[in-house]
């Protein structure tokens, strides 16, 4: 059972990476708007969009990882406290 699901998750990985595509994922105005000012000679407005989609992409893989450590964090008080809760009942 686990092979079959190796097998199949490799064919879906081999299939994403020989028919991948180049993505452009701006919006028409925003990729205008960078066009223009760097064609100008400003480059901050560029730097500042890189920033913006650097923080979009990372707060959600952030909120994740602090939920998972709180979950980890409280799931290991309540072991402790029902494994001395064993110990004090025997």
């Amino acid at each position: 059972m686990i092979r079959k699901i190796i097998t199949v998750f490799f064919l879906a990985f081999a299939f994403c990476l020989i028919n991948g595509q180049p993505v452009w994922a701006q919006c028409a105005m925003c990729r205008t708007t960078v066009e223009n000012n760097v064609s100008q000679g400003d480059v901050s407005l560029a730097a500042g969009l890189n920033v913006g989609i650097l923080y979009l992409f990372a707060a959600p893989y952030l909120i994740v990882a602090v939920l998972a450590y709180l979950w980890y964090r409280q799931s290991k008080k309540n072991a402790a406290r029902v494994k001395t809760t064993r110990y004090s009942q025997s």
